[in-house]
């Protein structure tokens, strides 16, 4: 169970981590190139992944070459949503976006539908109305914050279904992972270099820095959500329910009382049924 509670910590860090970046003047563009830096190493280093499926004809390159480039384009998203709409907000939509992954499964990959899915189905899409709802207070500060929750809604679920076509390849997920995360650094600090040398933003030290701290968590998020899996092998919903409801909860915790963002009536109600709707997917899953 410690592996999962560290997949929770770390992705509501990241979360953190680009909220506070606005407030360290850290340009988030080169903080995600580095990130995906970090996020190379570390899987080549720890997770080992064996290179020679990707060597083959029946290597997914048109997916892969599709997470590389929608992987770093919802971290900016993201980025801008925590911003716009805050933690509390952008977790549940991120976590809230396996509905559409779901109604992908039923009709891209034949995925068999249940009563307990399609009310968790249901109540989710109740969830997202009611986590979209703006506060009065939101309202002033950022009035088009919920067009960036519903880009990071559908950006997960993109990046959810081309992970499912990577799977159905028969592709071993660390070696497409590092793929992925090596091919998005190279297209991410290209884009840096023409930036820098076209003067609209210096590479820097401090951005450095951040983007690798940035790229440590995010790969922790995903190596202890595996180590989870493999620690108990025999109960996906419950690792799945565990993770998703524990980083709604935790970043709700976390941008309620740390960033003092406020949540109308709404939100809260959204929340709960966001909670709900996670837990009735699992049971589902669970046959």
């Amino acid at each position: 169970m410690h592996f999962l509670v560290s997949s929770v910590v770390c992705s509501v860090l990241v979360s953190v981590l680009l909220k506070l970046a606005p407030r360290r003047g850290i340009d988030i563009a080169q903080a995600v190139t580095w990130n995906y830096l970090a996020a190379s190493v570390l899987s080549l280093l720890l997770l080992k992944p064996s290179l020679q499926s990707l060597r083959g004809g029946h290597a997914p390159w048109p997916a892969l070459l599709g997470l590389a480039v929608a992987l770093p384009g919802i971290f900016l998203v993201l980025a801008r949503a925590v911003r716009e709409a805050g933690i509390v907000r952008s977790d549940v939509a991120q976590r809230l976006s396996l509905l559409l992954s779901l109604g992908a499964a039923f009709v891209l990959f034949g995925e068999h539908a249940n009563g307990w899915k399609l009310a968790g189905l249901g109540l989710g899409l109740l969830a997202i109305a009611g986590v979209s709802t703006r506060s009065g207070e939101a309202t002033v500060a950022a009035p088009g914050g919920w067009r960036w929750l519903l880009a990071v809604w559908v950006g997960f679920a993109l990046i959810d279904v081309l992970l499912k076509q990577v799977a159905l390849s028969g592709t071993p997920a660390t070696a497409a992972l590092l793929a992925s995360f090596a091919i998005a650094f190279v297209l991410m600090l290209g884009w840096q270099l023409q930036r820098h040398f076209g003067g609209r933003s210096r590479l820097g030290a401090r951005n450095l820095g951040f983007g690798l701290l940035l790229g440590a968590l995010n790969f922790g998020n995903i190596l202890f959500y595996v180590r989870a899996h493999q620690a108990l092998p025999h109960s996906p919903a419950t690792i799945f329910a565990g993770m998703n409801i524990g980083v709604v909860c935790l970043g709700a915790l976390v941008g309620i009382f740390a960033f003092g963002e406020k949540t109308s009536r709404w939100n809260r109600i959204g929340l709960g049924l966001a909670v709900i709707a996670i837990a009735l997917i699992a049971r589902g899953a669970a046959g």
